[in-house]
């Protein structure tokens, strides 16, 4: 019986969730320059190349398809442009209207609140934007559904345009201080751990 391997990685920003790429444009940064991951690794779900912070990775498809189910939270904290209002959290909290590949689509109903004070991330190595552009909140998404750049869609419809996005929770398991491009290996992964 072939045994499974699971890691958990932060993902830096400028990288692709994905392994091998057939895309056009060159120097694309893929997982594998990170570490020598065992043969037949994939991304659990996706992280687009200018989010960063927690992904699971296996050699398990079933366990891939778990993780990406509604069943398992997935927690995002991002950085907004503004000082977000209550009211345009508790838009996100009912659901907002998106576009899904030309399709207006309507969000489920989600947590979301205000991070105070706000998390200390260490400072991306390409600034953002400095403070003379105004000022910047930082909030808490917690989502268990995952289309395509679906947090970031969702604080646009708002009003408040995601700046930085980091992952840090996939279910039970925490980012916690693993740093940017920093692994670590998982004894298993699946419903009693997740």
């Amino acid at each position: 019986m072939k045994t499974h391997r699971h890691f958990k990685i932060h993902k830096p920003v400028r990288f692709l969730t994905q392994f091998i790429y057939n895309g056009r444009k060159k120097n694309k940064h893929l997982l594998g320059e990170l570490h020598d991951f065992p043969e037949g690794t994939m991304a659990i779900g996706r992280l687009d190349e200018d989010s960063e912070g927690l992904l699971l990775l296996t050699t398990d498809g079933k366990v891939s398809n778990f993780v990406t189910s509604k069943k398992v939270e997935k927690e995002y904290y991002v950085m907004v442009d503004g000082i977000i209002t209550d009211e345009a959290i508790e838009k996100m909290q009912t659901g907002v209207e998106i576009g899904i590949n030309g399709t207006k689509y309507m969000t489920l109903p989600c947590k979301a609140f205000k991070l105070m004070p706000a998390p200390d991330f260490p400072p991306r190595t390409k600034r953002i934007r400095d403070d003379r552009h105004g000022p910047t909140s930082w909030i808490s998404i917690i989502i268990s559904e995952g289309k395509n750049r679906q947090v970031r869609k969702m604080t646009a419809a708002v009003g408040f345009p995601t700046l930085r996005l980091i992952r840090v929770r996939i279910g039970s398991i925490q980012l916690d201080g693993l740093k940017s491009g920093e692994f670590e290996e998982l004894e298993h992964l699946g419903e009693g751990f997740i």
